[in-house]
């Protein structure tokens, strides 16, 4: 049977694939969206909201607990975990409401159900065979597991662990990346005993090495358990929790263990390899605008190597859909997308990292500005800095290349951060920015001030 013909068909209805719907039907094509279960995908259900918002909640905690040391007498009485996911989910909530208000406006038609790849610009769904004159492949991302560890009532990923009934008394977390750091945080705050597991010599081992030593500090003064530099060779449930055996002999025991060791590319089992599409390693391959080599046959999202994150795979759809209308789009630059830990305290950075820069450059010139100097961050009780990285050493200043934040609330300024390193902007350009007091904005520009060679809050 043959279903509708579009000019936009779609695999996939998270961030790349409704981004690219929405700005498809903008731009005057038909556009039918294929969606398994949710549109909105995995950030809006199981992902980037979600644990956001258990993350806020964990905060209020932490505000609660420490409410004395700003003069206000409260009390934390510990947490209703039940109350605490009608939060989360009300939450999630309002923003399917409002997003299947756009699907609608935009007049998009959709296809639930699971659709299949079979070559020839078409999807099959159920039997029925959906056409396009562009096929745009966005299926996604689901949690990386490990052989041989089987996920279980208390071995979980991030997706059970979003809907846990109860707070762990006590948590190790397997992986040391950016989802294995937010909920070891989060649960730290909850009350939870958390230890980190993470195979590679230091946390968030894709940020500059600054970052991963200023976050490991702070996470260790609130109470996590770091260890680096270290394998499990075995994890199981016992009649109350589970027992993990480093590789060496130690064994760990918690309530809960979470695989958080990244995501993996969704692109098995829906015909991609047996109808052409080319893999590696489990993604996509396509070229800086997006396309397959199949004609007619685009990817987006996180089944293309690189970031998996959810910003990415809206530009990634607007890009594809722009490129479908003709309008012969800029690629998106993967270096200027801006990467957030939201932990307590947050990491936040866009650009390259020191060393990459050195390894490009040859020559660069770091500065760190301490957030003890900021007002707003002292207001806030947070601790932490800002690095600013710039091509050319003394004498010959090149422009910004990298940003790297630690603290609370840094992630709020990735924004200035990225426009600095994508306009190639030099230290001098964003000094001359008048940045309003006390806001940490003005720890971003004392940095540049800094690099300049007229720092104004800084000794020496």
């Amino acid at each position: 049977m043959t279903g509708t013909h579009s000019d936009v068909l779609i695999l996939g209805g998270g961030s790349g694939g409704y981004s690219c719907a929405f700005r498809a039907a903008q731009l005057g094509l038909s556009v039918t969206l294929i969606e398994a279960d949710k549109v909105g995908g995995t950030c809006l259900h199981r992902g980037c909201i979600p644990t956001k918002a258990l993350l806020h909640a964990a905060e209020i905690a932490d505000n609660i607990r420490n409410s004395m040391s700003f003069g206000i007498r409260a009390t934390f009485d510990g947490v209703d975990i039940t109350a605490v996911h009608e939060y989360k989910n009300s939450t999630i909530d309002r923003l399917y409401k409002g997003l299947q208000g756009l699907v609608a406006h935009h007049k998009i038609t959709t296809v639930k159900g699971r659709g299949t790849f079979i070559g020839d610009r078409t999807i099959a769904v159920d039997g029925i065979r959906y056409t396009g004159t562009s096929i745009v492949l966005a299926t996604g991302s689901h949690a990386r597991t490990i052989p041989g560890i089987a996920i279980g009532e208390r071995i979980v990923t991030s997706d059970h662990a979003l809907d846990l009934d109860f707070v762990p008394e006590s948590a190790i977390v397997l992986g040391g990346g950016v989802i294995g750091v937010e909920f070891a945080s989060l649960w730290n705050s909850f009350g939870a005993d958390v230890t980190i597991v993470e195979a590679l010599p230091r946390l968030v081992p894709a940020e500059d090495p600054w970052c991963s030593k200023q976050l490991a500090r702070v996470l260790r003064k609130s109470g996590i358990s770091i260890r680096v530099g270290t394998k499990i060779a075995a994890a199981k449930e016992s009649a109350d929790g589970v027992i993990v055996e480093l590789e060496g002999g130690e064994t760990l025991e918690a309530v809960v263990l979470l695989i958080a060791v990244g995501r993996e590319p969704r692109t098995v089992g829906n015909g991609l390899a047996e109808h052409g599409i080319t893999l590696d390693r489990g993604f996509v391959v396509a070229d800086e605008r997006l396309h397959t080599g199949v004609d007619g046959v685009y990817a987006a999202g996180d089944i293309v190597a690189g970031l998996q994150l959810a910003h990415r795979g809206f530009q990634h759809g607007i890009f594809v859909a722009e490129e479908i209308a003709g309008l012969a789009p800029v690629p998106v630059a993967e270096h200027l997308i801006p990467r957030v830990t939201y932990s307590h305290p947050e990491v936040a950075s866009v650009g390259l990292t020191e060393n990459a820069a050195r390894e490009k450059y040859g020559d660069v010139t770091a500065v760190v500005y301490d957030l003890a100097g900021n007002g707003k961050s002292q207001i806030l009780k947070t601790t932490g800095g800002i690095k600013v990285v710039r091509a050319g050493g003394v004498g010959t200043p090149g422009p910004v290349v990298g940003v790297h934040m630690v603290g609370d609330r840094v992630g709020d300024m990735i924004g200035e951060a990225q426009l600095a390193v994508g306009w190639e902007a030099l230290p001098t350009d964003v000094a001359l920015y008048i940045h309003a007091h006390p806001t940490q904005n003005e720890a971003l520009g004392e940095a540049m001030l800094a690099l300049s060679g007229t720092p104004l809050h800084a000794h020496g």
